[in-house]
């Protein structure tokens, strides 16, 4: 028996949808179809109705999957009451929390935090929504950090914990200034012109919005690049490579400087909100400390 089996199989519990499953948990399909089986094999049982489309679960895999659940989570606490009992003085703070959240905005915070308490330990844990979202449930980090969209549905049952926002983002479609200027590039674009779009996998949260901000809108947008990491977008939109919808707080010096210009008005712009997740009886005295250090903003789309 291996957890990522039972990992997988929540995951697919979830999604019931084999493609969808293998891109969250980060594996080709077929090695993800491989360890369901290996599941089923273990189980002698077939969890999963194949025959549907979409897949379902099976009775068996109706009956498995919390158990599934509670095994997860009751394996990750017990991992990690005995690491926090063999080194209790030095526990870690840990937050899961999206690239581009990590780097413009909690790195800053967690600096000023490190500054007023000098023996706070903490370590920052930046990967896919999906994954974030897994941790907080499985007790594998105190605090879950990502970005809301009134038009885009949670990956999570948000009621199982509570939600703090606490900053404000705007993503807004930028172009390296020079070929922007050069070129024509601003949206939605002039009939029989391309203008090189560099987009986000669209599994991923930001590309779900850029999705939304778009809609059945015609526009000239010729997909050029893919990537998951608005940070990979940035360096590619500054190399004149294409037009990136990316976080404003990432780009605010390059704008300033002229480097990067917006290449559309505030309708093709999404305002979004920072939140913060906790389970409040998971946190230790620093725990909730550091909850108590984010103040809470109001915010109207």
């Amino acid at each position: 028996m291996d957890i990522n089996w039972l990992r997988d199989f929540v995951c697919l519990g979830r999604t019931l949808n084999f493609t969808r499953a293998a891109e969250e948990r980060n594996i080709t399909q077929s090695a993800f179809s491989r360890r369901i089986k290996s599941l089923e094999n273990w189980l002698g049982e077939p969890l999963i109705d194949r025959a549907t489309y979409p897949v379902r679960l099976s009775p068996g895999g109706e009956a498995f999957l919390p158990i599934a659940q509670d095994t997860i989570a009751q394996l990750t606490e017990a991992r990690q009451a005995i690491r926090q009992t063999a080194s209790a003085d030095a526990r870690f703070q840990r937050f899961a929390v999206l690239h581009a959240i990590s780097l413009n905005f909690l790195s800053p915070r967690l600096g000023a935090l490190e500054a007023a308490h000098p023996d706070l330990r903490t370590r920052v844990i930046s990967d896919s929504l999906s994954t974030c979202c897994q941790l907080l449930a499985e007790g594998s980090c105190e605090f879950l950090m990502y970005y809301r969209h009134q038009d885009v549905a949670p990956v999570m049952d948000e009621t199982q914990f509570v939600r703090k926002d606490i900053g404000r983002e705007t993503l807004l479609p930028v172009a390296e200034a020079s070929v922007a200027t050069r070129k024509g590039w601003y949206l939605p674009g002039k009939t029989g012109q391309d203008i090189p779009y560099l987009s986000y996998d669209p599994n991923t949260f930001l590309g779900t919005v850029v999705d939304q901000i778009i809609g059945d809108r015609t526009t000239s947008l010729v997909q050029r690049y893919r990537d998951a990491l608005a940070e990979a977008l940035k360096r590619r939109a500054m190399g004149g490579s294409g037009v990136a919808w990316l976080p404003e707080s990432s780009v605010t010096q390059e704008l300033a400087s002229g480097q990067l210009v917006r290449v559309g008005g505030r309708d093709w712009q999404a305002r979004m909100t920072i939140s913060l997740f906790c389970s409040p009886d998971k946190l230790d005295e620093t725990g909730r400390l550091i909850w108590e250090s984010f103040p809470e903003i109001s915010w109207t789309y």
